[in-house]
């Protein structure tokens, strides 16, 4: 489950694992998962929420549980099957499922968004579906998911307060975010630190085409003075628009910020060879605002 050399290179592809669940499809990112290993007896955790299934210790590490089939309506999962270990914003999760089909090498522009052909529990918590062969997968808003059980986990809007009084600044900074949520929330927290002229868009090429208008007109240091975008987005990713950015003589120099749910080191190492000024885990939005006031200065 090696996707290094992809996402290193910036060629717009990830790989999806494919996991079954009730017989239907679907997928998450490789590059959230540490491993897959057979179902394990857990220890209920007295009023947790009902997704969570409980605990248990592989290796010495205390890991929760989460029951898929209860977060997409479907019931309750019995014993058995496997337990997929994912870690993203810095936490170990594991998720049951009853079996897994393999892994495909996709490209962001092939994943659309979610329709009438998925469930409304389906499209709450689906970043996009994907069709391999005569199927059908659908790639699950994993961060949502363990969200909606456990608020304290997002984005802590309220930690801006804690940077205390804070100067007005319209230094233009553009956003790549296609999480609707996540896009609104970190616009009105970076608008509570000060910055008020943001252009916000909901993946890597809405932004790369901004950039793109902007050189042509000559306005690109009007529009665009830093670059905060996600990773993980349909028809472009974080890593092919940093590529891009960083790659063209003209819009080098702009401060390009990964954050993202997936910076860990390994993440980390990536985005560097691919010219990033900084990477953060998405629930450190103070220091999201710190970082762009450091780079933001330096420019």
């Amino acid at each position: 489950m090696d996707s290094k050399i992809l996402l290193e290179n910036g060629t717009n592809e990830l790989e999806v694992l494919e996991f079954v669940l009730d017989g239907n499809s679907y997928g998450i990112n490789v590059a959230k998962i540490k491993e897959i290993i057979a179902y394990q007896t857990v220890t209920p955790v007295p009023n947790a929420h009902p997704s969570i299934e409980g605990i248990f210790m592989p290796r010495d590490t205390m890991i929760t549980a989460i029951d898929l089939k209860n977060c997409l309506q479907r019931g309750q999962s019995e014993p058995g099957g496997l337990f997929i270990i994912t870690n993203f914003n810095k936490l170990d999760i594991a998720f049951h499922v009853d079996e897994v089909r393999g892994i495909h090498r996709v490209s962001w522009k092939d994943i659309i968004r979610p329709g009438a052909t998925v469930s409304t529990a389906e499209e709450s918590i689906s970043t996009g579906i994907v069709k391999i062969e005569d199927r059908l997968i659908i790639i699950l808003d994993f961060e949502k998911i363990v969200t909606d059980i456990s608020p304290e986990t997002g984005l802590r809007v309220s930690e801006i307060d804690e940077l205390g009084d804070r100067r007005r600044s319209d230094v233009p900074i553009l956003i790549a975010e296609d999480s609707i949520l996540l896009n609104k929330l970190i616009v009105e927290s970076l608008k509570r630190a000060g910055y008020t002229n943001l252009i916000h868009t909901g993946n890597g090429q809405e932004a790369y085409d901004i950039i793109c208008e902007c050189k042509k007109d000559g306005t690109l240091n009007q529009h665009v003075q830093c670059i905060i975008t996600d990773i993980e987005m349909p028809i472009m990713d974080g890593h092919r628009l940093t590529k891009l950015v960083k790659e063209d003589e003209e819009t080098k120099d702009i401060p390009v910020i990964i954050f993202s749910s997936l910076v860990n080191d390994e993440m980390k190492r990536k985005c560097e060879a691919l010219g990033a000024n900084a990477q953060l885990s998405k629930p450190e939005i103070a220091n999201l605002v710190r970082v762009i006031d450091s780079l933001v200065d330096k420019k």
